[in-house]
């Protein structure tokens, strides 16, 4: 049987790609940056293909050791078609054939989904969504997207487009987002616009939130307020989809899911009083355990799937 699975997670500041064991363990991994191939998808997925045959020789490995290739996408994707229809945050990506195109470039299987399913699929797995039959996973970077596992299975939506949770709108006056709707959720917690922010209040330039999170540390009350504001957005975002969905748990990832310190009270205070009593007594907010390669796993957990391994 063929053991292992190249994983890779496509965002829109960086690209990471990494070999995976089925237990779920990353023996090769590596990353490069997007911003010089996003000009051109031909140029991006030309990159991937031959990231993805360097990292299996780097690795000591041959394409007959290979069970498949799982690529995750920030964006709705026809899974079952392998198909791309729309990335938000990288330009000129909209009903692109990748499964096909990346196959023939790399003569591999290639499965193909949304990169937040993949990084629930690997918390639930592997992390810490172990043992949940009702869970939703969010991760907070470039963009912001949730997974969710719903009575143990991956809910996909009718079209497998469930989970855009940062494209849900929180104000009809809010900010010009990058889907072309406007006070989308993204606008008020995604990284660009939590940089932005930062600067503002800070009346800085070059501000970033590293240096946030360590003037925060150091007890600076304007990063302090800056990160207050920021979790109450979180909280108030979360609100909605607790009581929809009345999960079991509430795992949070990406980078600023570091500063979990500074957010998780205040999450956890505005989800108790804002959410139905039923559902906010039920919830846990917890931080997601697979890190930087959880997109990489969870790519393999979807691959050996589709081969009939669980």
């Amino acid at each position: 049987m063929k053991k292992y699975v190249v994983g890779v997670d496509v965002g829109g500041t960086n690209i990471k790609l990494g070999i995976v064991h089925p237990r779920g363990k990353v023996i090769a991994r590596t990353c490069f940056a997007t911003s010089p191939f996003a000009s051109s998808k031909i140029r991006l997925i030309n990159a991937l293909a031959g990231a993805v045959l360097d990292i299996i020789v780097q690795a000591g490995l041959t394409k007959k050791d290979i069970a498949g290739i799982g690529v995750g996408l920030p964006g709705p994707i026809d899974h079952a078609a392998g198909v791309v229809r729309f990335l938000p945050n990288i330009p000129g990506w909209r009903n692109v054939r990748l499964r096909a195109i990346l196959g023939q470039k790399t003569g591999l299987p290639v499965v193909v989904d949304n990169d937040v399913k993949l990084i629930t699929l690997a918390e639930w797995k592997f992390g810490a969504g172990r043992g949940a039959a009702n869970m939703m996973c969010i991760t907070l970077g470039t963009g912001v997207g949730a997974g969710l596992i719903l009575n143990n299975a991956l809910y996909r939506g009718e079209g497998n487009a469930a989970g855009e949770l940062g494209h849900v709108p929180l104000n009809e006056f809010g900010p010009d987002c990058n889907c072309g709707g406007w006070g989308c959720f993204e606008t008020y917690v995604g990284n660009r616009c939590l940089t932005a922010r930062a600067n503002r209040i800070m009346n800085a330039r070059g501000m970033t939130l590293e240096r946030m999170y360590a003037s925060a540390k150091t007890g600076n009350r304007k990063a302090l307020r800056f990160w207050h504001e920021t979790a109450g957005h979180l909280g108030n975002g979360l609100t909605g989809a607790v009581n929809l969905l009345n999960p079991r748990l509430i795992v949070i990832g990406g980078g600023v899911s570091n500063n979990h310190q500074f957010l998780f009270p205040t999450i956890k205070a505005v989800i108790r009083k804002r959410a139905m009593a039923t559902q906010a007594a039920m919830v846990n907010i917890t931080r997601a355990q697979l890190g930087d390669d959880a997109g990489i796993i969870g790519a393999q957990v979807l691959v050996l799937a589709n081969h009939g391994h669980t």
